[in-house]
C-alpha cells in the first residue's frame, strides 16, 4: 500500500507547482489491459490471499505483464526507469520462489507480523540477490508502515519523471500527448 500511495503522490506532484500532469493522464497507452490486469491480480493475490498454491507463480506473471506494458510504452519518459525497478523486483521475486526477500531488521522496524499467508515480501533464508529485496523500512508508527526495495524506489522515481516530463502550467493547453518527437501538432 505504501508504494501505491507514493505512486499516486508522484503522479499528483506537479499539481503542487501549479502544473498538470497532462501527458501522463491523457496519453493513449498501448495495451493498458496489461498493467491494469497485473495490478488487479496483485491486489487479489496479496491483499485477499487468494489463489493459495498458485500465488507465487501468478505473482511472477504480474511482473511479466507489467514489463510487457512498459516495453510497449517505452517512449514515455520514465517508463524505462519504472521498467528497471519492475525488472529488479520481478527477477528477485522469480529467483526466490515467488517472494521478494526482506531484511529481518526492516520487517521488524515496519512492524510487519510474518504470518502463514502468502506474502509478496518475507524474510527468506539463503535469499538470492538479497540486496535487491525489501531492505528499507518505512517504520512504525508512521502511516502505511512497510518495507521497500531499490526496485520500488526506481518505480516511484520513474512515475515522477513521467508525471513531470509532460506537465503543463494549469490553464495552458497541454501538448498533444500522442505525437512523436519532431511531429508538428495538429491544427
Amino acid at each position: 500500500m505504501l508504494i501505491l500511495a507514493l505512486g499516486v503522490l508522484a503522479v499528483a506532484s506537479p499539481l503542487v507547482a501549479g502544473r498538470w500532469p497532462a501527458t501522463l493522464l491523457l496519453r493513449r497507452w498501448r495495451w493498458p489491459v496489461l498493467i491494469w490486469g497485473a495490478l488487479a491480480a496483485q491486489i487479489v493475490i496479496i491483499e485477499f490471499d487468494a489463489l493459495h498454491g498458485a500465488a507465487p507463480v501468478l505473482h511472477i506473471l504480474t511482473y511479466v505483464a507489467a514489463l510487457a506494458f512498459l516495453w510497449l510504452n517505452r517512449a514515455v519518459p520514465g517508463a524505462l526507469v519504472v521498467g528497471a525497478g519492475a525488472l529488479s523486483n520481478g527477477l528477485t521475486i522469480a529467483l526466490n520462489g515467488g517472494v521478494l526477500p526482506a531484511r529481518a531488521g526492516a520487517v521488524e522496524a515496519a512492524g510487519i507480523d510474518p504470518g502463514s499467508d502468502f506474502a509478496n515480501s518475507a524474510v527468506v533464508d539463503d535469499a538470492v540477490l538479497p540486496w535487491l529485496g525489501d531492505v528499507f523500512a518505512w517504520p512504525e508508527p508512521l502511516p502505511l508502515a512497510n518495507t521497500f526495495s531499490v526496485g520500488d524506489v526506481l518505480i516511484i522515481v520513474g512515475v515522477a519523471i513521467a508525471a513531470w516530463s509532460g506537465s503543463a502550467r494549469l490553464g495552458r493547453s497541454a501538448p498533444d500527448v500522442n505525437q512523436g518527437p519532431g511531429v508538428a501538432p495538429n491544427p
